[in-house]
């Protein structure tokens, strides 16, 4: 059975990169999310088994929506996705929970080996 993905980013350009990297991958992407808000009502629906979450967000940013997540689903596994030179905000998002990180911009291998290793423990 696939992996499943709930991919979090506010520009459609990343989403769809994000999701065709996880297609080929052979993973199923089950749902988008433009903000933290619509992030945390997907999780809800899908509980996918990895979020590829974005940062910096209109509406909820994505440390916000991670400690949402957490908060109800503390098994639910998080990785972030920063622009470069947002090293402060990645710590934040791993010290509120997020188990690892993916720097914009990026390779598919790249996010596929944090992928791996996440899912993997």
């Amino acid at each position: 059975m696939a992996k499943r993905v709930l991919i979090v980013d506010d520009a459609l350009f990343m989403r769809t990169m994000l999701g065709d990297i996880f297609t080929e991958a052979g993973w199923q992407v089950v749902s988008e999310a433009e903000d933290g808000k619509a992030a945390i009502n997907e999780y809800r629906i899908h509980q996918p088994d990895l979020v590829t979450m974005d940062i910096v967000m209109p509406e909820m940013g994505g440390i916000e929506a991670l400690k949402g997540i957490l908060s109800e689903f503390p098994e639910a596994n998080i990785v972030v996705c920063s622009a470069l030179g947002q090293k402060k905000l990645i710590l934040d998002a791993i010290n509120a929970g997020a188990l690892d990180f993916i720097v914009k911009p990026f390779q598919s291998r790249q996010v596929l080996e944090v992928v791996d290793r996440v899912i993997s423990g």
